[in-house]
C-alpha cells in the first residue's frame, strides 16, 4: 500500500499532465489489472491444495455491490486527477481514514475512542485548508468550477473507498469466517471477482464515451509517444491493482480500521514525490494539510496502542484471578 498507491497516483495524474483526457479510460484502468491476481489465486490453488471458495448467491451480491463500488469509486478519482494537483488529490484522499473509521462505528460496531474522534477532526480541518488553498493551487488552465468538481468527487471518492473496506472487512467476517482456513485464497478471490464485477461496470462507459477507438489517436498525441502512453496506462493498472490487492490483506489479517491507516499513511509520501515529479506548489496551506494529517495518523495509532495495552492488562488480571 505504501509503495503501490503513491506509484498508481503519480501514475494516474501523469495521464492528464502529458495529453490524456479520457475520463472513462482511466477508469477502466482502475479495475482492468484483475488477470494479476486471477494467475496468482490459480497457482495457489494447486501449490496449496486449496479448493475455490464455492460460491453463494449472497456472497456473489456482496462482491457485485462492491465491484460497482469500486467502479465508482475509480470514476471519482479519475475526474479528480483531471482537475486537482497530484499532491492535493492525495492529502483529500487520506480522508478516507475518518469514513473508514464512521462506517466501522455504524456497519462494524467499531467503538470509537477520543483518540479516533480526534483524529477524524484533525483530518477534516486538513481537508478544510486545502479548501481555502484553491486559489494558488489550481492547475493552469483549471476554472474555479473544475477545481471545485475535482475537490468534491476526490473526497466523495475518499467516503466510497472508506465504505468499500468495511464492506470487504464485513464479508470476511460473515460470510467467509476469516478464522477458517487460507488467507491468500480467500483475499485473492474477493480481489479478483469484486475486480472483475468493476472492471464489466466499467467497460459500459468506455464503450459508450468511444475512449477504446480514441486510444490510438491519443497514444500519437501524448507528449513522450504512444510507447511511454500505454506503458503509463498498464503500469497504473499494475500498481492500483497491487494496493487495493495489498489493502485488501490488510484488512483481512487485521480490521478496515488499520488499513485505513496504512492507506493514510502514503500521504506524505505521495505529496512529496508529486512535487518533485509535477513541480506542485508547495504553500503554506499544503504544508499545513500535510502535518495535520500526520498529526492525525499518529493520534489514532497511539490511541490504538493505548486501547490495547488497557484491554491486555485487563486480560492479564482476569487470567490471574
Amino acid at each position: 500500500m505504501l509503495v503501490a498507491f503513491p506509484v498508481s497516483s503519480i501514475l494516474f495524474r501523469l495521464y492528464y499532465v502529458n495529453g490524456g483526457s479520457h475520463r472513462w479510460l482511466l477508469t477502466w484502468v482502475g479495475s482492468a489489472g484483475w488477470p494479476l491476481p486471477a494467475i496468482i489465486l490459480l497457482l495457489v490453488y494447486p501449490v496449496r491444495g486449496i479448493a475455490p471458495t464455492r460460491p453463494t448467491w449472497t456472497l456473489l451480491l456482496a462482491y457485485a455491490v462492491i465491484g460497482f463500488l469500486s467502479a465508482a469509486d475509480n470514476f471519482m478519482f479519475a475526474w479528480s486527477y483531471a482537475y486537482l494537483p497530484a499532491s492535493t488529490s492525495t492529502l483529500l484522499a487520506s480522508s478516507s481514514l475518518a469514513f473508514t473509521a464512521i462506517f466501522a462505528w455504524l456497519l462494524v460496531h467499531k467503538k470509537l475512542n477520543a483518540s479516533s474522534v480526534n483524529s477524524i477532526a484533525i483530518m477534516t480541518a486538513g481537508a478544510v485548508i486545502l479548501g481555502l488553498d484553491s486559489s494558488s493551487d489550481r492547475p493552469p488552465g483549471t476554472t474555479s468550477r473544475q477545481y471545485l468538481i475535482g475537490f468534491v468527487l476526490d473526497v466523495a471518492g475518499s467516503a466510497l473507498h472508506g465504505l468499500i473496506f468495511v464492506l470487504s472487512e464485513l464479508v470476511f467476517v460473515k460470510l467467509l469466517d476469516r478464522r477458517v482456513g487460507s488467507a491468500v485464497h480467500l483475499v485473492l478471490e474477493l480481489q479478483v471477482v469484486t475486480s472483475i464485477f468493476a472492471c464489466l461496470f466499467t467497460v459500459v462507459g468506455v464503450i459508450a464515451s468511444g475512449d477504446f477507438g480514441d486510444m490510438g489517436g491519443e497514444s500519437q498525441a501524448f507528449k513522450h509517444g504512444p510507447v511511454a502512453y500505454y506503458m503509463v496506462l498498464v503500469w497504473a493498472s499494475v500498481s492500483n491493482q497491487l494496493g487495493v490487492l495489498a489493502g485488501v490483506a490488510v484488512l483481512y489479517l487485521t480490521s478496515a480500521l488499520f488499513a485505513g491507516v496504512l492507506n493514510a499513511a502514503r500521504v506524505p509520501l505521495t505529496a512529496v514525490a508529486a512535487v518533485l515529479c509535477f513541480g506542485d506548489n508547495m504553500s503554506g496551506f499544503k504544508v499545513m494539510s500535510i502535518l495535520l494529517t500526520i498529526w492525525s495518523f499518529g493520534s489514532y495509532v497511539y490511541g490504538g496502542f493505548v486501547e490495547e495495552a488497557a484491554q491486555q492488562h485487563k486480560q492479564n488480571e482476569n487470567d490471574s484471578l
